[in-house]
Parts: structure tokens; sequence; C-alpha cells
């Protein structure tokens, strides 16, 4: 994934937070995308990542991975979409959480 693609998306993110808590002009538009369930406990087993680890390198709290990983939680809005990510370019957040 290419920077501007990745900046665009946390951008999308970013209208999406301000348009839920009210924040969004209204010439702002939001377009809503159904995103398939995730495995979290997959993709951290397929990362190599124990639930401190994935939680700590992507900004979660340890019991929320726990939750969604027993499915007593499902990740939603803004969380199921930075998994996606995680999903498909790990390395991508990484750097962005880091800088």
């Amino acid at each position: 994934m290419d920077d501007e693609l990745f900046t665009d998306l946390m951008e999308g993110m970013k209208e999406a937070v301000a348009y839920q808590q009210g924040k969004a002009s209204p010439a702002t538009r939001v377009h809503t995308v159904e995103v398939e369930d995730i495995d979290v406990k997959a993709l951290r087993q397929r990362l190599g990542m124990t639930q401190e680890g994935f939680a700590s390198a992507f900004s979660f709290k340890v019991n929320t991975v726990a939750q969604w990983e027993q499915r007593r939680r499902f990740p939603r809005g803004p969380e199921r979409t930075l998994l996606r990510v995680i999903e498909r370019e790990p390395d991508a957040v990484r750097r962005a959480l880091a800088g």
C-alpha cells in the first residue's frame, strides 16, 4: 500500500469518528462500507504475536483483544477497519503508529 492511500484511509477514519461524535460539518459525506468479520485470533497468530504483543503493537487493550478472540465482543467501526488494514498491511500500520 502506498503512503498516499494509507493517508487517505486514515483521514477517512478520522472523518467517520468526527461524524459519529457529532463533530462533522454538514458538508461532510460519510460512506459506510460493510467489512467482513475478522478472525482476530487467526490474524494475531499469523503475525506470530501474543495477545499482549498484538495489543501493544496496534494500540488495543489486551482485554479487548481477548474478548474479540473469545467472541464475547466484536470489533466495530474504526476498530474493524483498522484490523482489516492490519490484516493486509501490518507494517504500514506499525509505521503509522510509530511516527
